[in-house]
């Protein structure tokens, strides 16, 4: 047998190249198999057992119907792979609790709509890639009739103020504290990109990442300054190109640290907390978290500045991210914090409602909500199923304003946000504190669609 077949037990150990090349010594000086096997063993120690996936999962909690592959998709909330990826996740050996959300749909590693508890360990893929995505509204202190009758005018002013994609054309100067943030400088990747950061400073993602006018209506008075009807600003985007590059890095630091302790599938490796990797990839989540915050606050400062509209209140929430709690860490892909008291938003489509939430502290959700309404079924699904002139029909008959539309992101490619919302206050997860409607549309759309 060849040296390299003997040491195989040796194989993700920090040091198999010196093990591999001290087994060649040893078959030279004529040792046997059984003697260069003892050898290793006596100079490097027993070769590590790697762990395996738990026979049965961690527990969870479902919130909502969990259909089967004969079921149709609107006779169910949560789609079966979703389900299947949440349970894989929890026989991981970090894994503590889980929960699964009303808005739920299949991903990659963790589903959408997923919370995974771990013990002091953080599993980038379960993050996201978009990492802390987010939304921010701005409330003005006008009544909802003003902005319509500006609305013309004011989504111009907001189309002048937003970009999406990569930003390189950004028709607007961008600046803010984030770029000079300390922790640009902590590793090699984010000083490389804080370029990028620039150059995208203000922007939005495309997919699902929009701007829109909104009129609404407090349902309880919980959001300090906000007027009974009320007229604002929502908007929905991420970290950009420096959230994707920090994911798809340290993904792939992640697999390759937990190759040499665990057989797991792929994208549900783990960074240690206590490693010098899962340190790194904790600080740069956090930077593009406030990066991510940054490009809000950028877009919603010069629509202010050129609408010159009163501004009452602002909140702002994120999903894509991990939060510690003692040893523990809690992973949110596409879910919000719910914490007793916190305030939520949680968008429904381009003409449903949306909703300002608070949070009830639910232990069984992990103090965690949706993070929007839920994809009915792939992007593939949607643009294969969905007519465009049927859309553009339907937002004709809600009286929305819409640039960007495409079918993937329709409002027929959406769960029924009354429906998600309703489970989580039955069972617990938050309450309504103020309801909106989109009365224009800002989307990135696709080429053709508009």
């Amino acid at each position: 047998m060849k040296p390299h077949e003997l040491i195989v037990p040796w194989k993700g150990d920090k040091r198999y190249t010196e093990i591999a090349r001290r087994a060649a010594l040893l078959k030279k000086s004529g040792y046997d198999a059984e003697g260069i096997v003892a050898a290793i063993t006596a100079e490097f120690g027993e070769p590590a057992r790697l762990l395996k996936l738990r026979e049965e999962p961690a527990p969870a909690t479902v919130f909502g119907s969990v259909g089967d592959k004969h079921a149709h998709a609107d006779d169910f909330d949560i789609e079966p792979g979703a389900y299947a990826q949440l349970q894989l996740a929890l026989r991981l050996p970090i894994a503590d609790r889980g929960a699964l959300l009303p808005d739920a749909h299949q991903g990659y590693a963790l589903p959408i709509g997923g919370v995974f508890r771990a013990y002091r360990a953080v599993a980038p893929a379960m993050v996201g890639v978009d990492i802390a995505c987010r939304m921010m509204l701005t409330i003005f202190d006008i009544p909802p009739a003003e902005l319509m009758r500006r609305r013309e005018e004011l989504f111009g002013v907001l189309k002048r103020v937003t970009t999406f994609g990569a930003g390189a054309n950004r028709p607007y100067a961008a600046d803010h504290d984030v770029l000079d943030d300390p922790r640009w400088t902590t590793t090699s990747q984010l000083r490389g990109l804080r370029q990028k950061a620039t150059a995208q400073l203000g922007t939005s993602g495309s997919g699902n990442h929009f701007a829109e006018l909104v009129v609404g209506e407090t349902l309880q008075e919980l959001i300090p300054g906000a007027p009974k009807q009320f007229a604002g600003l929502l908007t929905h985007s991420g970290s950009r190109g420096v959230g994707f590059a920090v994911a798809n890095h340290y993904m792939r630091v992640a697999a390759q640290e937990t190759k040499r302790i665990a057989d797991v599938p792929r994208y549900y490796e783990w960074l240690d907390l206590d490693s010098e990797a899962g340190q790194e990839y904790w600080t740069a989540m956090e930077l593009c978290g406030a990066f991510a915050s940054a490009n809000h606050h950028v877009i919603h400062d010069l629509f202010v500045r050129r609408s010159k509209l009163p501004v009452a209140a602002q909140l702002e929430n994120h999903h894509n991210f991990a939060w510690r709690e003692g040893d523990l860490v809690v992973h949110r892909k596409g879910a919000t914090p719910a914490n007793a008291g916190e305030l939520g938003i949680i968008p429904g489509s381009m003409a449903t409602n949306s909703y300002v939430v608070v949070g009830k502290g639910n232990p069984d959700s992990l103090m965690s909500s949706s993070h929007g309404a839920g994809r009915r079924g792939s992007r593939t699904w949607a643009k294969n199923t969905i007519s465009m002139s049927d859309v553009r029909r339907f937002l004709a008959q809600k009286n929305v304003m819409i640039e960007g539309v495409a079918a993937d992101e329709s409002p027929f490619a959406y769960k029924d946000i009354e429906r998600v919302i309703s489970l989580q206050e039955s069972a617990g997860l938050l309450a309504k504190v103020a309801r909106m409607q989109p009365v224009a549309v800002l989307m990135a759309g696709e080429p053709g669609d508009d």
